[in-house]
């Protein structure tokens, strides 16, 4: 006779290949998503508490400019001489490290870059 014949339900019973499947499952989501993004967000709070004023970033939107004020809750950024924008301090996307150093007239000399070799 069958279980179920006897009017008594099947027994369930956990297959320990199923149980393995599930938890490599939650194992691939926390490496493959949780994990990457609390690593993007700690790097981007290190970079925001590092700002000063005077350094050039980029904001999440492309548009370059130099840092004028830092607070906890907005940047001050000046875009071009005389003009300020606020954005926050998650809109900032990297800080540039420019290549040139200003010279008197305050204009960023590029150094030549050599032509490509073929």
């Amino acid at each position: 006779m069958t279980a179920q014949t006897c009017g008594r339900p099947r027994e369930m019973l956990v297959d320990p290949l199923s149980l393995l499947m599930i938890v490599g499952a939650g194992a691939a989501f926390y490496f493959l998503i949780i994990r990457p993004g609390k690593q993007r967000q700690r790097q981007q709070q290190q970079l925001v508490a590092a700002l000063q004023p005077g350094v050039e970033v980029m904001t999440t939107a492309g548009i370059f400019a130099t840092v004028a004020v830092v607070t906890d809750e907005q940047i001050s950024l000046e875009v071009s001489p005389g003009v300020f924008m606020r954005v926050l301090p998650a809109a900032i996307a990297r800080v540039i490290d420019a290549p040139g150093e200003l010279s008197d007239s305050g204009v960023r000399e590029i150094p030549d870059a050599e032509p490509p070799v073929d």
